[in-house]
């Protein structure tokens, strides 16, 4: 059975509708920040979709130590403060040390480990001692059955409010490929799984000095997600990709969020979030 999680002004998992995380990669303006949440939230509500703002103040595992990371934790957490204020709506980020967890927790409704951290234990501790809700990717090194250490590290340092995502396995080298079987089967944990759309198309170090992308098989991964009986979607999106200072080939275009949802909508309406069907 998933439990109920408080995703910030609303639940997730159980029966309740699938929810959307979604925004840019890293924040790269104020500006750029607040118009895409703005649209994003106007655009989820008008589907159905709960909705979850998410970017990054820093982006630490780039793939050379000259590529943009962004603005900072500081400066960051004050644009991720003015989107929760202005665009009313829950904000997620991801946090790669200790020293920032509490710092983020203060701002954020919903802190993110990343899936290279996603074993670090003190990591784990601080994020779950925040009293946020924790949304813990799965590493590309890792089963699904082996984030059951990883649950039980963050229930044994005080939380239930957290949320598991599935965002590829390392299949050979520079590639990623998605076990839908890891859905159903990091669900039997008890907690809402989320299926990251974007970063399951990466083709992590694929450039040389920075990671490319499949944007083209976005759309068959969703549709398979939503089949399997996810609790929710996380994609990176950007008003122009190409022109993104991270991540630019496997996010969607802001412009075509609004087919991708109405498709989404229609799958979800008849998914059932996990059959009870058993052969």
């Amino acid at each position: 059975m998933v439990r109920d999680v408080e995703l910030g002004g609303f639940l997730g998992g159980g029966v309740h509708p699938h929810f959307l995380i979604a925004g840019p990669c890293v924040i790269e303006s104020e500006g750029l920040v607040l118009d895409t949440a703005f649209q994003l939230a106007d655009l989820a509500r008008s589907m159905g979709f709960p909705y979850i703002f998410k970017s990054s103040y820093d982006k630490a595992n780039r793939s050379s130590i000259h590529s943009y990371r962004g603005p900072g934790i500081q400066e960051g957490l004050d644009i991720l403060g003015k989107v929760r204020e202005k665009v009313q709506v829950p904000v997620l980020t991801d946090v790669h040390s200790v020293e920032d967890v509490r710092q983020a927790g203060e701002v954020v409704d919903i802190v993110q480990i990343p899936a290279f951290l996603c074993r670090q234990t003190d990591l784990l501790v601080a994020a779950a001692q925040t009293g946020k809700t924790v949304n813990v990717k799965k590493g590309q090194f890792l089963s699904p059955w082996d984030m059951s250490n990883v649950v039980k590290k963050l229930e044994e340092s005080g939380t239930r409010r957290i949320l598991l995502t599935e965002r590829g396995f390392s299949f050979g080298y520079n590639n990623l490929a998605v076990d839908m079987r890891s859905l159903p089967v990091m669900r039997e944990l008890g907690y809402p799984v989320v299926f990251d759309a974007t970063h399951s198309v990466q083709l992590p170090g694929g450039g040389g000095t920075r990671s490319t992308g499949q944007r083209a098989f976005i759309v068959p991964l969703v549709r398979a997600a939503a089949a399997a009986g996810c609790d929710g979607f996380f994609m990176e999106v950007h008003p122009n990709p190409d022109e993104a200072l991270s991540d630019g080939p496997n996010m969607i275009p802001l412009n075509k969020m609004k087919a991708l949802l109405e498709e989404l909508r229609k799958l979800c309406a008849v998914s059932g979030k996990g059959s009870n069907l058993t052969l």
